[in-house]
C-alpha cells in the first residue's frame, strides 16, 4: 500500500514502526515522550520499545483506559507529567492507542506551551480510520462529547495493521461502524464491498480505502465548514445515546455500537426527510442489526437524548444539524431535525 498525504503530514501503512524510527531521528527533538494507557502499556508498547530502546530522551506517560479519562482531569495529569520530565518546545508526543489517547494527546500537545509536535500511532480500528486522521483534537466536558478541542494535525499518522490482532471483537466492531459510515456517505461500492468481506477481521485494503475515503473529506474541508460535516452521519443521535449509556450503564456501549444506533435512527431521518428510498433504509437496518446487539431506549428517555443532543457542537442557533442520507454512497449536510422527528427516530429504532 502507498503512503497517503494528508493536511502537509503523511500517513504510513507500510514499515509503519519503522517509519516512525526514522521520523525520530530525522526530526531533531530535544526529546519525546509515549502517551499510552495500561492495554497498550500492554500490548503495544514492547513492540515500539524494541525499536526505540536505543535512542536516548524519551520517557513513557501512562493515562487509564477509556473514555472515562478523557477530561480536563487527566488532561491537566499529561501537563504536569511534561512539566515533571522537563519537555520544551522542541518535544514529541507520540499518542499511542485508541481514540481516547489520540484525542486527548492531540489536545494536550496542541495546547502544551502553545504547541508542540506529536504523531498518532492508532492501535484500534477505531483510532486507526477516525480519531487518527483529520486533526481533531479534544477532551469531554460535563459528559458533552469533544465540547472542547481544536484543529491541530498531527506530524505523521502510523498505521500498524498488526496491532489489531490483540483486540477484542467488540473493538473490532466499534471501528467497523466508522467504516460502514465512511461507504456510506461516500462510496456505495465500500460499502457493498464491506458487507460481503470478513467484517469480525477487516483486512487491511479494507482500512486503507476507509481512511482513504476520511482523508479526502478532511484535506477539502480541513474545519469542518462543508463537505466535512458529512462525517457527522450517524453522530448527532450516535453521541447522545453514547453518553447516555456512559452515566447511566455498569458496562457502557463503545463509540461504535453507539453510533450504529445513531446511523439506524438517522437513516430513518433520511426515508423522511431526505428521499433515502425504503429499500435503502431497509439494506442499512439489516446489515447493522446483524452485527450489533440491540440496546434498551425506553420511551422515557427519549426527551433525555433530544436534550443531550441539544449541547452537540454540531448545532447552529439553537436548532439540532444532521447529515442524512439521500441514497447509499451520497449524503446531505445541514439538515435541521425537530424534535419530534428526532424522537420519532429512536422509537423507529426501539421497535425493530
Amino acid at each position: 500500500m502507498n503512503t497517503l498525504s494528508s493536511i502537509n503530514y503523511p500517513i504510513f501503512f507500510d514499515n509503519s514502526i519503522t517509519e516512525l524510527v526514522k521520523f525520530i531521528k530525522q526530526g531533531d527533538y530535544s526529546r519525546f515522550f509515549v502517551l499510552t494507557d495500561e492495554n497498550t502499556a500492554k500490548h503495544c508498547l514492547p513492540v515500539i520499545r524494541e525499536q526505540i530502546d536505543d535512542l536516548d530522551n524519551f520517557d513513557i506517560i501512562e493515562i487509564n483506559s477509556g473514555e472515562e479519562s478523557k477530561n480536563i482531569d487527566f488532561c491537566v495529569g499529561v501537563w504536569k507529567m511534561l512539566i515533571d520530565f522537563s519537555a520544551d518546545r522542541q518535544s514529541l508526543l507520540i499518542n499511542l492507542g485508541g481514540g481516547v489517547i489520540s484525542d486527548l494527546g492531540g489536545f494536550a500537545a496542541s495546547t502544551y506551551k502553545r504547541g508542540i509536535d506529536f504523531v498518532h500511532v492508532p492501535t484500534t480500528l477505531l483510532s486507526q480510520v477516525d480519531a487518527s486522521v483529520g486533526g481533531k483534537t479534544g477532551i469531554d466536558l460535563d459528559n458533552i462529547k469533544n465540547i472542547i478541542g481544536t484543529f491541530t494535525q498531527p506530524k505523521a499518522v502510523f498505521i500498524e495493521h498488526a496491532f489489531l490482532k490483540t483486540l477484542p471483537a467488540r473493538q473490532i466492531l466499534s471501528g467497523l461502524a466508522e467504516m460502514l459510515k465512511h461507504g456510506l456517505i461516500m462510496d456505495a461500492g465500500y460499502w457493498n464491498l464491506l458487507k460481503n468481506s470478513d467484517l469480525k477481521n477487516p483486512s487491511a485494503d479494507l482500512i486503507y480505502r476507509s481512511i482513504e475515503i476520511k482523508n479526502k473529506v478532511v484535506i477539502e474541508d480541513p474545519h469542518e465548514k462543508g463537505i466535512r460535516k458529512s462525517l457527522n452521519f450517524g453522530h448527532t443521535v450516535g453521541h447522545a445515546v453514547e453518553t447516555y449509556s456512559l452515566v447511566n450503564d455498569e458496562n457502557p456501549l463503545t463509540h461504535g455500537e453507539a453510533i450504529a444506533i445513531g446511523m439506524i435512527c438517522e437513516a430513518k431521518l433520511s426515508h423522511m426527510q431526505a428521499g433515502l428510498p425504503e429499500t435503502a433504509l431497509n439494506e442499512i437496518v439489516d446489515t447493522i442489526n446483524s452485527l450489533y446487539p440491540k440496546y434498551k431506549i425506553a420511551a422515557s428517555c427519549y426527551k433525555k437524548l433530544y436534550s443531550i443532543m441539544l449541547k452537540d457542537k454540531k448545532n447552529q442557533s439553537g436548532k439540532i444539524n444532521c447529515t442524512l442520507l439521500t441514497n447509499i454512497g451520497q449524503c446531505r449536510i445541514d439538515n435541521v431535525c425537530t424534535e419530534e422527528e428526532l424522537c420519532e427516530s429512536l422509537s423507529y429504532y426501539s421497535t425493530l
